[in-house]
Order: C-alpha cells, then sequence, then structure tokens
C-alpha cells in the first residue's frame, strides 16, 4: 500500500491518493484537479473510488470531474448528501467497508466538523478529514457543524487510534499517534 499526500488550493487542503495493487482511491479531492490527475496517472492504478470525508468545498470540488476523467464511484456519509450539488454512488454508514486492492477501510461517522464528517481507519494508519488535526479539531459553526457532537466524536476518536498509528489530517501535517 501506498499513501501520497497532495496539497491542493488556497485553503491547502490534504488530498490523498491511495494506492493497493492495481487499485486507487482518491481522498478529498479540493483544487488543483491537474496535479490530482499527475498523480494518478504516475502510479498507473485503476481509480475505484473518489472519497469525500465530508461536503466542504475544499475537499469535494473536483470529485464529479475526476469521475468524468478517470472513472470511479463517489462516496460520501448519507448526511452529507443534502449539502452537495451531485448525487454520490455510494453514500456511506458508520462501520461501512471499503476495500480497495488488498487495503481495507472502515467507516467512521464523526459528526461534528459537519453532520456527516467521517473517518477512514485501515489496519495501521486513519484518514480524519477536518474532524481531527495534529493540534485540534475542525471549526464547528458553519452548516452541519455542531460543538456537542464533535465533543462526543473525539473520545470516540481515542478509543480507536492506538498509539504508532500514522494520522492522515485533511490540513497540515501527517503524524504519529502518541
Amino acid at each position: 500500500m501506498k499513501v501520497i499526500r497532495i496539497v491542493v488550493g488556497s485553503l491547502e487542503t490534504n488530498c490523498y491518493l491511495l494506492v493497493s495493487g492495481k487499485e486507487s482511491a482518491i481522498i478529498d479531492p479540493g483544487d488543483e484537479i491537474r496535479k490530482i490527475l499527475a498523480s494518478l496517472r504516475k502510479e498507473k492504478a485503476i481509480l475505484k473510488y473518489i472519497i469525500n470525508t465530508h461536503y466542504h468545498f475544499d475537499h469535494t470540488l473536483y470529485s464529479v470531474e475526476i469521475k468524468k476523467i478517470a472513472g470511479g464511484k463517489i462516496l460520501m456519509h448519507q448526511d452529507e448528501q443534502n449539502f452537495v450539488d451531485f448525487k454520490a454512488d455510494w453514500l456511506l454508514n458508520d462501520r461501512d467497508k471499503i476495500k480497495i486492492g488488498d487495503v481495507v477501510l472502515k467507516v467512521i461517522h464523526t459528526p461534528g466538523h459537519t453532520a456527516g464528517s467521517i473517518c477512514l481507519i485501515g489496519e495501521d494508519f486513519i484518514f480524519t478529514g477536518d474532524t481531527l488535526f495534529k493540534d485540534g479539531h475542525g471549526r464547528t459553526d458553519l452548516p452541519g457543524g455542531s460543538e456537542q457532537a464533535i465533543q462526543k466524536s473525539l473520545p470516540r476518536l481515542k478509543t480507536i487510534i492506538k498509539s504508532g498509528m500514522t494520522v492522515y489530517p485533511g490540513h497540515g501535517e501527517i503524524y504519529q499517534a502518541k
């Protein structure tokens, strides 16, 4: 398995390309489509999924266009569908499993940043979107956000994230959990 971080746009969003075997997934394609597609072409892996950790434009802007160009199904949590102007191919729920090559990602619904924010947990890593950063969590004052909800999601993540796991946040640096 290989994870490639692609920092995109003025908000410096972390878009990720996950490659396992001959399959791949793009997580949070929020800007700079050429940069994302160049990384995909370089890896020569079939795009299976385009996964949005939440609905904000800096994480979803190029989902539809990438699907048109490279294929793949668009995935997002069911609680996000009313916030976007496109239709997801798979509306995710807590504990759903997404298989890319030999990798299985388990969906963890972590409302707070948005109502349908999700994290994606693998064997020894997790994509946290804007739910969790190295030094804090995402804002909760935008539509669908809730400080009360994120204060329930963060303790749940503490029980899931083990020491030494690699954390791939939606913004900022990648880090190892302590």
